[in-house]
């Protein structure tokens, strides 16, 4: 049998079909042969280094690249090959050495563009990226992947309408193109497109339903349109393909942040970190689970934590502001923000933040220029609208404050925060139709700091007859809104249903006074069966309250009158005026350091000829000692609960008081009451007005633009010293 002889060449191309059709093995052993025979082939070296990087042998390959391009310095396929192999290896500027070898070689070879930029890009080098794609795609404007990589180039230099533009003509010649689609989502995002957003990232995965990193992008997306459940699916869904991917573990611990689960977000926190320990995100944002857990000196130790490795960490130095925002450190707050800002200047949230604090130390004109600063770099950005809403109601410029408010809710329709408190606008100016049904939002408005409104029977609105059923009237808020409210429980009851009556346990005996026949349970107590619900401060919305319409009746409290008769006797049988003061109210109270005072500030009262008794149930550091210095009456430990108030206040000429419980049990009880407001006042109190609709016994003095308590103590004193003159008068006569 005669033998045929091959070529070298012809060898090589059996190796090479070996290779193609995916037979490694006998390519490898043929590769062999050739380089036994003839130990400088090149080309063979090269096809060789290809087959081991197939087979993960990577310093095999990298071994015979280098023997190839030694041998044949021209060989131009051998460095690009060997330039992706030193890429993947981490090894970027050999890399980056390798592809410009083979480029000075082949300078029109739009694959080697291509993969020079793909490694600029890693490095950072977008500008320089997008030089390489250009030419490219200058030689060949049909390049998909240079397209879909420019697409990315542009991104991350914020060219974003560039961007969707190069993914679009990517789609456009590749139709089943998925991760095109998926970076075309990432930049809808970013332009705040979120429903086309979607809709790319879903067109992504009914390619390729395993795409990790659509699956969680989508999440995200989801997160932002307020689809927290879909979002959180789409994150679970993405570690199931991908469990250890710590980027996912961080995108869900946001969504489980949103949706109030916060023990399972700081277990994803931990997670993530578990396997990445320097993942800042994850360290980031776990301490702002911290934060809204109230660990506020663990959120602190995180945000150190992350601004001694990285001491220009915008998102750390944003929120460790708003933690010591909320330990009242606002200076300290205020400079950690304006830290933010320096390496960040367009950081709209962190100008928002800056902005908040600016307001708590009453820098109103700042803050607002701080909001519209942070509006003008982010224009999409609901929560600074929201928050100029707040300054301008401060500044009394209240049509600009609903206007900002309504743009709030344009870019985010189930915004909460917004929308209820819009409604304390409408309410402070009257417009009680608009107001009670945005207070509605209270119970979903973080803001509010409400617990979720759950009970097992439905809901009464007022539109629903509720003769011969029984209904649960729950308080929810403070004291003085549950005193405001409970006007109601007769209205109530004068439509025919049972009414149970469920109060914090300090107001249970005083509302037995009630008119209308209310059976009163104490919080935390078993409930009776029921067929509605109805928490208090919604009752002025089903009864259509309005201003004209609010039931004042006074007084619809009552003290017992023996116990009124005991006090007056303690009190002694004095021709001089008997005045109650409170100067602080609920010091958890969101506005506590604007409505309350210091005794020390009440000082100038003091010098009116009256009997002076306190009405304070618990005291702050040092007011006990200024009690005895200033001679008035401590009676707090006879205080047990509002009934024993009730009482001392019927047994009293006057009540004088910052804007706390004491002001709503004194008007419901008919009682004269001077309530000291601050500038900016409580919804409640209305405006530009020294009586209340609400408590015909009131008298309001407000502060004035200035914001400083001296102007309203100067004319409580000048009331009281004409109205003690008025009493010593008619004592004489």
């Amino acid at each position: 049998m005669k033998t045929v002889s091959l070529t070298v060449a012809q060898v090589f191309e059996i190796a090479l079909k070996q290779y193609s059709d995916g037979k490694l093995g006998q390519a490898e052993k043929t590769c062999q042969k050739i380089l036994s025979a003839d130990p400088v082939s090149a080309v063979t070296l090269n096809l060789l280094a290809v087959i081991h990087m197939a087979r993960g042998r990577k310093t095999l390959a990298l071994s015979n690249y280098d023997r190839a391009v030694r041998l044949r310095p021209d060989f131009a396929e051998a460095w690009s090959n060997r330039g992706m192999l030193l890429k993947t290896l981490g090894r970027r500027a050999e890399a980056l050495e390798s592809f410009d070898r083979a480029l000075a070689l082949q300078p029109d070879h739009v694959g080697l563009l291509n993969n020079r930029a793909a490694l600029l890009q890693e490095e950072g080098r977008y500008q320089d990226a997008l030089a390489d794609y250009d030419r490219a795609l200058a030689l060949q404007p049909d390049y998909p992947e240079a397209l879909n990589n420019r697409g990315i180039a542009a991104y991350e230099l914020g060219r974003l309408e560039q961007a969707v533009a190069d993914y679009d003509r990517a789609i456009a010649l590749r139709p089943d193109y998925a991760a095109a689609f998926s970076n075309r989502g990432n930049a809808l995002g970013k332009l705040g497109r979120h429903e086309e957003a979607l809709a790319s990232y879903d067109r992504a995965l009914a390619l390729q339903p395993d795409h990790v990193d659509a699956l969680n992008n989508r999440g995200i997306t989801l997160r932002g349109l307020g689809r927290l459940e879909d979002s959180l699916a789409s994150h679970d869904a993405a570690l199931k393909l991908r469990p250890a991917d710590p980027h996912a573990l961080v995108s869900r611990g946001l969504t489980l942040h949103e949706l109030d689960r916060l023990d399972e977000a700081l277990a994803s926190y931990d997670r993530a970190l578990a396997l990445e320990g320097n993942h800042v995100k994850a360290h980031v944002n776990r301490g702002a689970v911290l934060h809204a857990l109230g660990r506020l000196d663990d959120a602190m130790a995180t945000f150190e934590r992350v601004l001694r490795e990285q001491p220009d960490n915008v998102e750390a130095l944003t929120n460790r502001g708003t933690v010591l925002h909320d330990l009242a450190r606002y200076g300290e707050a205020l400079a950690s923000h304006e830290q933010a800002i320096a390496v960040r200047p367009d950081d709209a949230v962190a100008l928002d933040n800056r902005a908040v604090t600016l307001h708590k130390l009453q820098r109103l004109e700042e803050a607002l220029a701080c909001l519209d600063q942070a509006i003008a770099a982010r224009p999409d950005y609901a929560p600074a609208f929201s928050n100029r809403g707040v300054t301008l109601c401060d500044l009394h410029r209240f049509d600009e404050a609903l206007a900002s408010y309504d743009s709030a809710i344009a870019l985010r329709p189930d915004y909460a925060d917004a929308h209820f408190l819009k409604s304390l606008t409408s309410l402070v100016t009257g417009d009680f139709a608009q107001g009670w049904l945005g207070y509605e939002w209270r119970h979903r408005a973080p803001v509010a700091r409400l617990k979720p409104l759950e009970r097992p029977r439905p809901r009464w609105r007022g539109d629903e007859d509720i003769a011969g059923r029984t209904i649960l009237l729950h308080s929810e808020q403070g004291f003085g809104d549950s005193i405001q409210f409970c006007r109601y429980v007769p209205l109530v009851a004068a439509r025919g249903a049972r009414v149970l009556l469920e109060m914090d346990a300090p107001l249970c005996g005083l509302m037995a006074t009630l008119a209308g026949q209310a059976q009163i349970i104490a919080k935390g107590d078993a409930l009776p069966d029921y067929d509605l619900h109805c928490p208090l401060p919604s009752l002025p919305l089903a009864f259509a309250t309005r201003l004209e319409t609010i039931p004042a009746d006074m007084p619809y409290l009552h003290a017992p009158d023996s116990a009124v008769l005991r006090w007056k006797q303690r009190l002694g049988d004095v021709s001089a005026l008997k005045i109650g003061l409170a100067w602080s109210g609920n010091p958890n109270h969101v506005r506590d350091r604007e409505r309350s005072m210091q005794l020390a500030q009440l000082e100038p009262l003091l010098d009116v000829d009256a009997t002076f008794v306190s009405l304070q149930k618990q005291y702050r550091a040092g007011d006990v000692e200024q009690l005895a210095q200033a001679g008035v009456r401590d009676v707090s430990a006879d205080l047990h609960d509002f009934t024993d108030t009730a009482a001392l206040i019927a047994a009293l000429d006057l009540v004088v008081t910052v804007d706390t419980s004491v002001a709503h049990l004194a008007g419901a009880l008919g009682k004269p009451v001077w309530i000291m407001m601050t500038h900016a006042p409580d919804w409640r109190w209305l405006l530009d007005r020294d009586d209340s609709p609400w408590y015909p016994t009131v008298r309001l003095l407000r502060q004035s633009e200035n914001r400083d308590w001296s102007d309203v103590v100067a004319r409580v004193y000048a009331a009281l010293c004409e109205l003690g003159g008025a009493a010593a008068e008619k004592a004489v006569a």
